[in-house]
């Protein structure tokens, strides 16, 4: 195997989806986890979206209530935010709670200049008022406790609704990128969420996001792509993807086709990028490449989204060195890329407890 270009710990960070029991919320966690940690909890506004049945909208953007736990030193700890895809178990009419909301926009740029301007802490009839502002107009209140702002010309710009349906209680859990594998700090925070009664719900799924510094090569990333699209199927029997998790699916054609191709081997990374952008990745995917792709920097990160819903912090931490492990070999192993046989136990770098474990589970898969 040739030298390593990236020497482990890899940077990485958590988002695990949870569950409250009714009458505890994601904000009843927060506050638990700065009483441990000595912090304290910050509310945020935090941006999802979700599919529109409304022609030519694709999505809706949404802004919804997050809870970011700051240790005594101001760095974060966690933060806790709604995820729409849990929805099983939820009273779709059950009234909102005082002060839940979410704020709704045709446009994602929109809700980045809510977020910039406006105070989440603020009611449901004030917190739009900067926007308002921003476009010469009035915050308008209609029925239902809905407030909504729209420009000079009558166009909407966004609107703020109570939040129904119990969906104070969905709670991903998205810890800081670190780069050491500390079970003690996963399970802390798993403990607390058991504490009061969280769990695993029915579409529950973990995503594990990887710096993605170390792929932006070529060579490297054709070759993980290409072995995540022919293997991705053995890939999600191997670790137990969870059949009611949404929003998931192979790596597209088109990318795999792309990735293999000699114009994308024989390019410069910027280059090569650009031609993964035109494909037009989506995040919804087994394997997120658009973040990679774009080179966000707040997020400039490779995530791997097809390990199952858990509480257990061993279980996640071993499904992250499976993946960490192939990631490693896709960067160093030129040679091993292009078998059409891969054997999982042969090519990847693994303790003997974990290489054990996986052998057994390939075996029953």
């Amino acid at each position: 195997m040739a030298a390593s270009r990236h020497r482990r710990p890899w940077k990485k960070g958590f988002e695990i989806e949870l569950m409250a029991p009714r009458g505890r919320s994601r904000r009843d966690l927060a506050m638990r986890i700065a009483d441990r940690v000595g912090g304290q909890v910050r509310t945020v506004l935090y941006p999802q979206s979700e599919p529109s049945l409304v022609p030519g909208l694709p999505v809706f953007e949404n802004l919804v209530l997050g809870f970011d736990v700051r240790d005594a030193k101001g760095e974060r700890v966690a933060l806790l935010v709604d995820d729409l895809t849990l929805r099983d178990g939820l009273n779709p009419q059950a009234a909102s709670l005082p002060g839940w909301m979410r704020i709704l926009s045709d446009d994602a740029r929109l809700l980045a200049l809510v977020t910039q301007h406006c105070d989440p802490k603020a009611g449901l009839a004030d917190i739009l008022t900067p926007i308002a502002a921003l476009f010469g107009t009035k915050a308008e209140h209609t029925e239902g406790g809905i407030t909504k702002v729209v420009d000079r010309a009558g166009r909407s710009v966004a609107m703020v609704a109570p939040l129904p349906g119990e969906r104070e209680r969905p709670c991903e859990i998205i810890t800081p990128p670190c780069v050491n594998d500390s079970e003690a700090d996963l399970s802390a925070l798993l403990a607390d969420a058991n504490a009061l009664g969280f769990s695993v719900p029915r579409e529950a799924a973990v995503h594990i996001h990887f710096d993605a510094a170390p792929l932006c090569d070529p060579a490297a990333l054709s070759r993980l792509v290409d072995t995540l699209h022919r293997h991705g199927a053995f890939l999600r029997e191997l670790v137990g993807t969870n059949p009611a998790c949404v929003r998931l699916g192979p790596i597209a054609d088109e990318i795999a086709k792309l990735v293999r191709s000699e114009a994308f081997l024989k390019a410069k990374w910027d280059q090569a990028r650009t031609l993964l952008v035109e494909t037009k990745p989506t995040k919804y995917a087994d394997f997120n490449l658009l973040n990679i792709a774009h080179a966000l920097p707040d997020k400039h990160t490779f995530e791997a989204r097809i390990f199952p819903g858990s509480m257990n912090a061993a279980d996640i931490l071993r499904q992250a060195r499976l993946m960490e492990a192939i990631l490693m070999w896709a960067i160093e192993d030129a040679e091993g890329a292009k078998r059409d046989d891969w054997n999982l136990d042969a090519a990847l770098d693994l303790s003997p407890a974990d290489r054990t474990f996986w052998a057994d589970r390939m075996a029953k898969a």
